[in-house]
């Protein structure tokens, strides 16, 4: 996909990442370094736990998530910041071998009041397994440039 400017971006507007599948050593890379929790790098007691093993951070997979959505390229050109993330939720277990993609919804398309040479983006991102069970959500805010002429 090419990039979009902020008039390329319509409200109701959708897209559908590629899928990555998490291995085992993955889940325990991301989680030795930035979520050391047991239910995340000690597989015996991942296993006695309530997930029955080792699960990814949630911060694993809002990374993931947010790298599948770059990787479709729509603001790899127009993008200026992104200034924040509401309403995260990790609504069920991502497993080793566990295949995640996420589905955006463009919610809202604004020009900036202030600065005329960009918008704003406001998504909503839900990322669901190989079943199709849902398991994050998020809203995020993107601005980004208008069309240069």
């Amino acid at each position: 996909m090419h990039t979009k400017y902020f008039e390329d971006f319509s409200v109701g507007e959708k897209f559908t990442t590629r899928a990555i599948t998490l291995s085992e050593g993955l889940i325990l890379e991301f989680a030795l370094m930035y979520d050391p929790q047991h239910m995340h790098t000690d597989k015996v007691k991942a296993e006695a736990g309530p997930f029955g093993g080792l699960i990814a951070s949630g911060f694993q997979t809002l990374a993931l998530s947010f790298r599948q959505f770059y990787d479709l390229g729509l603001v790899v050109q127009s993008n200026i910041i992104g200034p924040g993330m509401d309403e995260v939720r990790w609504t069920a277990p991502v497993h080793a071998g566990d295949t995640i993609h996420s589905e955006l919804e463009v919610l809202e398309a604004r020009a900036s009041e202030s600065k005329p040479d960009r918008g704003i983006v406001r998504w909503r991102c839900m990322t669901f397994n190989q079943r199709h069970d849902k398991v994050m959500s998020y809203e995020s805010v993107t601005i980004v440039r208008r069309r240069p002429e």
